[in-house]
């Protein structure tokens, strides 16, 4: 893939993106269908995925971003179910999927079968956790979904390499495999543990936001290829790393959050895209290296995994979810009521994705002299397995989830709350501001000091007055209504002020601050609307 190609692949692919937000078709699904049709169309270059560069380029950020967003604190408070989901689930999936398409498919051999099992168990929770926030799923269930994906990944790696070296007569055995499983597990996490402190200590150190920022982006590529070289998992490094990184963000200064937000925001926005787009292109690549297997046959072999895959998850799903509650006391005073529907949406929601296919495109042809056997089937299964999942799961999850009527997010109690604290951290702000003014070395003009209570006054008042009643005529609360006026009045300012630069009465350089300070205030302005 050279630079003009890889240069179109990015801007078709967020330019799909940016079509589907406009739509109610889910983005990544949008992306594999265009992917698709593509790729039969004459004159698109042959994009053919490569795990050498999916693997430690691509995957890191991937999971770098997921993990900063999420919250360690409800991962660990539901601990339980997603490590059931992300290494239970997943060595189960190896092995069951595994041995059924050994059973489905004639003169596969088992070690070949339980290398595919490996390289389908991942679900890739990106557009299931997408649309679960979209419709208001419980948070608990859009958590349990986001820290399965986070490691999920590792054990389906780690569980390939112990496959993949039966397959080719390494005699690797299950304790062995077991083995390798917890060190590279272990490593991993240690890896991870060793890193997060001195990574957040230079962080914090470096003092500014654009140098902290390029070490960010930094970050999660460090940490995958440290864990890595020590035969450690770096999925699992980089996950360790990022919720650390996510848990103490308060730690670094306005500036450095605001930019971090933006760029990762990107990032994360340009990779999902070009990503699930080089799904649907590998078509043509898995097709034509079918061989000895004609297309009719090996569509039959495909449904039929395709259909142990989604059955496999409910078999493990709905155990883990009922038997510990049945058996232990204490799960069912720790863990919330949980009735089918629950389990209904997490099992329908194991959508696969790149890992998938990128782990199948890494099986060599030939290691030490021994020939994989069935390569090319393995890659059409994956490949089938990954599109029928986001297809048929992925546009049918968003009416099944709206059919079952689970209980949403209780919008109002989480504004209550919202307001409670505010106004606790408003009347600390309140007390330190009294006792700054009492000293006479912070005196301040009196619009000024009036100034600072004006605007603890409206932070504080802003988020009840959203608990209250709304203007007839606008449908706008007061803070709505304060945010589209000063909104009005910025925007105003930010004419004259590009008037004047095209008059030649300031400059472009004067320009920029001025602008750069209505931006600030524009942001804190509308800070709760972005939030929302």
């Amino acid at each position: 893939m050279d630079a003009l190609q890889l240069v179109a692949l990015v801007a078709a692919s967020a330019a799909i993106a940016g079509f589907a937000r406009r739509t109610p078709v889910p983005a990544p699904l949008l992306l594999v269908a265009v992917g698709l049709a593509a790729s039969y169309v004459p004159g698109v270059p042959d994009y053919t995925l490569d795990p050498h560069i999916v693997l430690p380029l691509i995957l890191p950020p991937l999971l770098y971003t997921a993990a900063v967003e999420s919250s360690y604190l409800d991962l660990r408070a539901n601990i339980r179910p997603v490590a059931l989901l992300s290494v239970g689930y997943v060595l189960f999936a190896t092995v069951a999927v595994g041995w059924l398409a050994y059973v489905l498919v004639p003169d596969l051999p088992l070690t070949a079968a339980l290398v595919l099992g490996a390289v389908i168990a991942p679900p890739d929770a990106v557009a299931a956790t997408a649309i679960a926030r979209k419709l208001g799923l419980p948070h608990r269930i859009t958590t349990i979904l986001q820290g399965e994906s986070l490691v999920n990944d590792a054990t389906a790696i780690t569980a390939y390499k112990v496959a993949l070296a039966a397959a080719v007569g390494e005699g690797v055995s299950w304790a062995g495999g077991m083995w390798e499983f917890g060190l590279a597990a272990i490593g991993g996490i240690g890896v991870g543990l060793l890193l997060m402190v001195p990574i957040h200590w230079l962080r914090r150190s470096l003092g500014d936001s654009l140098l902290q920022n390029t070490l960010s982006l930094l970050i999660p590529f460090v940490a995958y290829a440290a864990a890595e070289e020590v035969h450690a998992s770096g999925v699992l490094a980089v996950v360790v790393v990022g919720l650390f990184l996510g848990h103490r963000a308060w730690q670094v200064d306005f500036a450095t959050r605001l930019q971090e937000e933006a760029v990762w925001k990107m990032v994360a926005f340009v990779l999902e895209s070009a990503v699930f787009a080089l799904i649907g292109l590998q078509l043509p690549y898995v097709v034509e290296g079918l061989g000895q297997y004609g297309i009719g046959e090996a569509i039959w072999y495909a449904v039929g995994v395709f259909v142990a895959v989604v059955v496999v998850r409910f078999v493990w799903v709905y155990p883990a979810t009922f038997l510990p509650r049945w058996l232990s006391t204490r799960v069912r005073e720790r863990e919330p009521g949980v009735d089918w529907r629950a389990p209904l949406v997490v099992g329908w929601a194991g959508m696969r994705g790149v890992v998938s296919l990128a782990i199948a495109f890494s099986i060599p042809v030939v290691t030490d002299g021994v020939e994989f056997p069935a390569r090319n089937l393995v890659l059409f299964l994956t490949f089938t397995t990954v599109i029928g999942t986001l297809v048929v799961q992925g546009l049918t999850l968003p009416p099944l989830i709206r059919f079952l009527k689970l209980p949403g997010r209780d919008r109002y109690a989480e504004t209550l709350a919202e307001a409670q604290a505010q106004s606790e951290a408003s009347r600390a702000a309140e007390e330190r501001l009294d006792a700054l003014l009492a000293d006479e070395r912070n005196a301040l003009p009196q619009p000024l000091a009036d100034r600072l209570r004006t605007v603890l006054e409206r932070r504080r008042n802003s988020v009840w007055e959203r608990l209250g009643a709304v203007n007839e005529a606008t449908g706008e609360t007061a803070d709505d209504t304060y945010r589209r006026l000063s909104r009005e009045m910025i925007e105003a300012e930010r004419e004259v002020f590009v008037q004047l630069r095209d008059a030649r009465r300031i400059d472009d350089e004067m320009m920029r601050t001025l602008l750069r300070r209505l931006d600030l205030e524009e942001a804190a302005a509308y800070r709760e609307e972005a939030a929302d």
